[in-house]
């Protein structure tokens, strides 16, 4: 079946429900690990929310499906907001994302494939996920197979040498059945990203390997997924979503502060957070400028 991806304000109002909801989750498992990165997960919560409620092709209770679409996470570090995504859409019980990081736990500090079904790779080093990607997608085209791959990428990501050999790649192949996502929230665990080795021009980069590119607000859920139906309509070449993202969104005073990278909240932390996302619960985010 065909998702329709237009979505009416009442499913509007649903979904941003449901991330402030996945925002909540991520701040308790933190807290609960002692460990882990708060900022990305946050920032990514509307898109994740986006992907696992309304855009992917799934089935929470077959997570193996033959006709289920590809989501590679490529920065890891960030699989906290996945989790509980996945949690939420009926993956696995959402108490189960207080076990993120124990000994034992499926829910590792980075995705492990063989750990929990509904993953589809495992990533640690930074930069091999859109070589994973590529490889999926060229398979399915091989045999002749409509599933959609997805591939979400941290922006510091881009400064290592895999990614781009993999652009090369999939630009010379037009795998237009992939859609990778770019979370353009200019930290990293150093600084900002244009301090560090400067990004730009993003768009001209991955237009100069036959890419098309769209850029979008990726905390306003609408205009997400507006972009992302936009993005499968383009049969002739790979797309890419640059999504501009808040890290630490929901939470003024972390928000975009690149300390929070690879750091969690304290108990006390972790209540003040909670108090202040359900304070913001009801703003609907502006449009990317």
């Amino acid at each position: 079946m065909v998702r329709i991806m237009s979505l009416t304000d009442v499913e509007l109002k649903e979904l941003e429900t449901r991330a402030e909801a996945i925002r909540e989750t991520i701040v308790s498992m933190l807290v609960a690990a002692g460990s882990g990165h708060t900022a990305g997960p946050l920032g990514m919560a509307d898109i994740f929310t986006a992907f696992y409620f309304h855009i992917l092709q799934q089935d929470p209770l077959h997570p193996d499906w033959e006709e289920r679409d590809r989501l590679i996470l490529s920065n890891g570090h960030i699989v906290p907001v996945r989790y509980a995504a996945m949690a939420h859409a009926g993956y696995f019980p959402v108490k189960e994302c207080l076990t993120l990081r124990k000994l034992g736990s499926r829910l590792q500090g980075h995705p492990e494939r063989t750990k929990l079904p509904g993953l589809e790779t495992t990533s640690g080093p930074l930069g091999e996920g859109l070589s994973q990607a590529a490889g999926i997608a060229y398979a399915l085209r091989m045999d002749n197979k409509k599933n959609h791959v997805y591939v979400v990428m941290g922006d510091g990501e881009q400064d290592e040498g895999s990614v781009w050999e993999a652009a090369m790649f999939v630009g010379k192949h037009a795998l237009s059945n992939i859609t990778a996502v770019i979370d353009r929230n200019n930290i990293q665990i150093d600084g900002m990203t244009e301090d560090v080795m400067p990004l730009e021009s993003l768009r001209a980069r991955y237009e100069a390997f036959n890419w098309h590119v769209l850029e979008v607000n990726g905390n306003d859920i609408r205009a997400f997924i507006t972009t992302v139906d936009e993005a499968k309509s383009i049969y002739e070449k790979p797309t890419l979503i640059i999504a501009h993202t808040v890290p630490g969104k929901g939470i003024p005073d972390i928000e975009s502060d690149y300390h929070w990278h690879g750091k969690p909240p304290s108990k006390e932390e972790g209540r003040r957070f909670i108090k202040e996302l359900r304070s913001l619960k009801g703003k609907v985010p502006h449009e990317y400028a």
